[in-house]
């Protein structure tokens, strides 16, 4: 998928250290406001490691890097029919933040419904942090928040999360 100089590139094993580049850049400044200084160092272990992101792969997640004329600005991870209920999960989707508001995250969940829509899923699911400002994002392409979920990751640390979804419309089908 292509335009406007941006392209999604699937990555390979032997590329995943694209994602832990751009997570490093991405990711803590996005949580600055929500979570602790450690919990933010935690959980870029525990979620964004290399060996971590590449036990992702081998568990069936798939990836993807947003390029804008060859450069890595953003990135995307994919399950289809995680848990067998025909739905494509997205674990991952961030822009770098000199992107915000160019269009680049909506590119990437345009490319990230294509590719649900080519693996016959009947919607797309995410959590999302209660309190991270991409919720009216979310909102604004149409999702709705289903229900709220904690998890817990270890060291006391809780994800408080929306699970928000959106169905496949026939347009897409």
């Amino acid at each position: 998928m292509q335009k406007n100089n941006w392209e999604v590139k699937a990555v390979s094993k032997n590329e995943i250290e694209i994602v832990h580049n751009l997570a490093q850049r991405v990711w803590p400044l996005t949580f600055k406001d929500i979570l602790s200084p450690a919990q933010i160092d935690y959980m870029m272990e525990l979620m964004y490691s290399v060996d971590s992101l590449q036990r992702q792969q081998r568990e069936g997640r798939l990836f993807f890097v947003l390029e804008k004329a060859g450069n890595p600005i953003g990135y995307l991870s994919i399950e289809h029919d995680k848990e067998g209920n025909g739905k494509t999960k997205i674990h991952k989707i961030y822009v770098l933040q000199a992107e915000h508001g160019t269009g680049a995250g909506r590119f990437l969940m345009d490319f990230a419904f294509a590719e649900a829509e080519k693996a016959g899923s009947m919607a797309v699911y995410l959590n999302v942090n209660r309190y991270n400002k991409a919720i009216g994002f979310y909102e604004y392409y149409g999702f709705k928040k289903m229900y709220t979920e904690d998890i817990d990751i270890g060291q006391g640390y809780l994800m408080e999360d929306w699970v928000m979804e959106k169905p496949i419309s026939l347009s897409f089908r």
